[in-house]
């Protein structure tokens, strides 16, 4: 099963992701797990200096802006 964590603080630009994300495994029909990362020293571990973060599978795939429905189902797809 898919790991998918969305790094931010809360802002509206990491919730819209954080739902998109959503919305795209809906489309696609597929299982994954979905986190939302808002701790600080969480995502210090990451080395997260902009948010939002979209992470696959602990693989930074989009950082510093909402990554879109299309986009996220273009990544699952390819991995």
């Amino acid at each position: 099963m898919r790991q998918i964590k969305v790094l931010g603080t809360g802002c509206n630009k990491c919730k819209t992701t954080y739902n998109n994300v959503l919305e795209a495994i809906k489309q696609l029909g597929i299982e994954a797990e979905v986190t939302k990362v808002e701790d600080i020293e969480e995502m210090m571990k990451y080395n997260v200096l902009t948010t939002p973060v979209l992470m696959i599978d602990e693989v930074a795939k989009i950082k510093g802006r909402i990554a879109q429905i299309d986009e996220i189902k273009e990544l699952l797809n390819n991995i």
